[in-house]
């Protein structure tokens, strides 16, 4: 799907090559016939807003969205494991998934990151993509609505996300939970996230271990338990049988 991989360029931190090349990728939404026309248009309209700022001041506000706190990272699995331990083995599923279409990722690269998982389903059989987009659907659908309450235009790549999905769900319908949602990406709320929990010694009450690592998740997670979604212990693309 054309406009799959468009998308996947579009959310992926804003370089030069994009801006040279932004024309192209409108020519190339021309052919995107999977998408209505008003879809079309709205990632026309995306491309020509975006590359017509400043290099350096998009890829300051890039920055900002996604890479401060973890409500609107673009790592899926932070959406549905958090830290837990069932994170790492559906990175290695994930992993197997990309082999099996001769995808190989660098050391950096972490294969739940959305761009790469697009590029990934646009490699798949139409009808398997669109699986794949299905199975993520809540997580774009929570992301729209928090980049719509940011006031960010990204939220627009994530509206057409969800109708290439062919899910019915819309981001609007999480605009009360999103509401209500504490920011995670404000100075304290980074802060906290940071903060170590005090090691105390022999004779002074709790002792450096497991007792302590959970007291930490907890009150970890009582800050961020709005951030996450129960989806299962991994991302099913539709390319497994």
């Amino acid at each position: 799907m054309i406009s799959l991989k468009v998308i996947s360029h579009l959310l992926d931190y804003p370089t030069e090559d994009l801006w040279e090349n932004c024309n192209e990728l409108i020519d190339a939404l021309q052919e995107a016939d999977e998408l209505p026309v008003t879809q079309v248009a709205k990632l026309m309209a995306f491309i020509r807003t975006l590359t017509q700022q400043e290099l350096l001041d998009a890829q300051s506000s890039y920055s900002e969205l996604f890479d401060r706190g973890r409500a609107r990272s673009l790592l899926l699995f932070e959406h549905v494991h958090g830290e837990s331990r069932s994170r790492g083995q559906a990175m290695v599923d994930l992993l197997n998934q990309y082999q099996q279409a001769g995808i190989t990722l660098n050391s950096r690269e972490l294969p739940d990151y959305l761009p790469t998982y697009l590029e990934y389903l646009t490699l798949l059989p139409a009808k398997e993509g669109i699986e794949g987009l299905n199975n993520i659907a809540p997580i774009l659908a929570l992301l729209g609505q928090r980049l719509t309450q940011r006031g960010s235009d990204y939220h627009v790549l994530f509206d057409v996300l969800l109708c290439l999905s062919e899910s019915g769900l819309e981001a609007s319908q999480l605009a009360g939970q999103v509401e209500n949602e504490p920011q995670d990406d404000t100075p304290a709320a980074l802060d906290a996230v940071w903060e170590e929990e005090q090691v105390t010694f022999l004779g002074e009450g709790a002792q450096c271990g497991s007792s302590d690592i959970s007291q930490h998740q907890r009150r970890f997670a009582k800050e961020t338990t709005v951030q996450y979604l129960n989806l299962g212990s991994s991302l099913d693309t539709g390319a497994q049988k």
